[in-house]
């Protein structure tokens, strides 16, 4: 017979993120949301290897946070991000043999990953311009919240590249369609925000002033409702991607049938009887 796992081993993975001090953004902690803020306005928010990185590990530690359900992701400014630094990272790529080029393009990559493995939902709030590894870390949100004036543009095929950068070959279709995602993987074109409403990038436009408060009031709403059940939706959506049909409605039957084991499930029925809104614990 084994024995018993120790709860404090596991209590040890567990971490807080209210205190975390971040370099190269902006991070605060309130209500159970973190929000990101790109915040080099002056240059419309780009990206360095240094950003990269440290958002990537900042994803990889809210596996791990108690203290965060939910996650903003905006620009400072009245931009969202205009990608990849040119003269920060493009200018030094060009000098970079292969095994260097994989290693930052992998780099790339584990934002993206750590982005749709962390259990909390994202909600990026896009407004002004939102181009390259920015439309990316869009994309690679759960929900987004856009604005009539931004455009968003998947454009590496305009610096040479190829339009499967980050896993967007694989998600983008999932969001807008083959077609389309197609059309904007081989032109590079901006996406204006009506047009990305309509194609359902965007959950809804709203108006710049008030971007940010509905981005809020939206991350505030999931945190309300359970957020242990919420971290297993977005498990699911995620992995059924690659099952079958008869492979998805088991996974989920066994992921139900845990989120069924929580006190929340309980205080929701308890809620029914008594005739009152459930307050639910994440538990």
């Amino acid at each position: 017979m084994t024995d018993r796992i120790d709860p404090a081993l596991v209590a040890g993975n567990r971490t807080t993120l209210a205190g975390y001090a971040a370099t190269h953004f902006l991070w605060q902690v309130e209500g159970g949301v973190g929000t990101v803020t790109l915040n080099r306005p002056e240059r419309k928010n780009p990206l360095t290897f240094d950003s990269y990185a440290e958002l990537r590990d900042l994803f990889h530690r809210l596996r791990h946070a108690t203290d965060v359900h939910a996650v903003v992701l905006q620009g400072a400014g009245g931009n969202f991000c205009s990608g990849g630094d040119v003269h920060e990272i493009i200018g030094p790529l060009v000098q970079l043999e292969a095994p260097e080029l994989l290693m930052f393009t992998r780099m790339t990559g584990a934002l993206v990953s750590e982005m749709r493995h962390c259990p909390q939902p994202i909600v990026a709030a896009i407004d002004g311009v939102c181009a390259g590894a920015g439309a990316i870390m869009a994309m690679a949100s759960d929900l987004r919240l856009g604005t009539a004036r931004s455009k968003t543009a998947f454009l590496f095929n305009r610096v040479g590249l190829a339009g499967c950068d980050m896993g967007a070959c694989a998600i983008l279709p999932r969001i807008v369609g083959q077609g389309r995602a197609s059309e904007l993987l081989y032109t590079g074109r901006a996406l204006p925000g009506e047009e990305a409403e309509r194609w359902g990038f965007f959950n809804r436009l709203c108006e710049p002033d008030a971007l940010l408060a509905e981005a809020q009031k939206l991350a505030q709403d999931i945190v309300a409702g359970p957020t242990f059940a919420n971290g297993i939706t977005k498990t699911m959506l995620h992995q059924e991607w690659a099952m079958t049909v008869d492979q998805a409605i088991e996974a989920e039957a066994q992921a139900q049938a845990l989120c069924m084991l929580t006190g929340d499930f309980e205080r929701a029925y308890r809620a029914f009887v008594e005739k009152r809104r459930p307050v639910f614990e994440g538990n």
